[in-house]
């Protein structure tokens, strides 16, 4: 494992940014696998996620927020819609188009598996002492207002 390049008690602008990638990296990771809820892989927990806040979405739209061909994201609902997670309805704007939403079971499992990711978040905040407690619970909302704000890419 990888040691921090500064103390816990340096200045933020000692730490490199590639240290604080890698903690990115590893808070997601972390985060990730503690949810359980469903038995879902990254990809569907993502795009169950997906569906869960922002509501129901062509498949051809869902498949590009995902980073997914458009045949995998087609095998993909298939299998959630098997499983109970999704379904596909007519848009009311437009019968010919189709859309894929969340079930009322895929809500539930999308609300278990933020439960769960949450308390291991907080778990892991937990763990730090109080003045890095409260740098975390301003930095990631900061972190989360500055990618509302510009969502693309640099």
């Amino acid at each position: 494992m990888r040691k921090w390049a500064a103390a816990a008690d340096s200045p933020v602008h000692d730490v490199p940014p590639e240290d604080l990638m890698i903690a990115v990296e590893q808070l997601v990771r972390y985060v990730r696998q503690s949810a359980t809820a469903g038995g879902l892989g990254t990809t569907a927990s993502s795009a169950l996620a997906r569906l869960g806040r922002e509501g129901p979405q062509r498949l051809t739209a869902l498949a590009r927020a995902e980073g997914a061909s458009q045949p995998n994201m087609t095998q993909l609902v298939t299998r959630m819609e098997r499983a109970g997670l999704v379904r596909r309805v007519a848009d009311p704007s437009d019968g010919r188009v189709v859309l894929v939403e969340a079930t009322d079971t895929g809500l539930e499992v999308f609300r278990e598996r933020r439960t769960e990711r949450a308390q291991a978040l907080q778990h892991l905040v937990e763990q730090l002492s109080g003045p890095e407690q409260h740098a975390v619970r301003l930095a990631l909302p900061a972190l989360s207002r500055a990618i509302q704000e510009h969502p693309s890419q640099p």
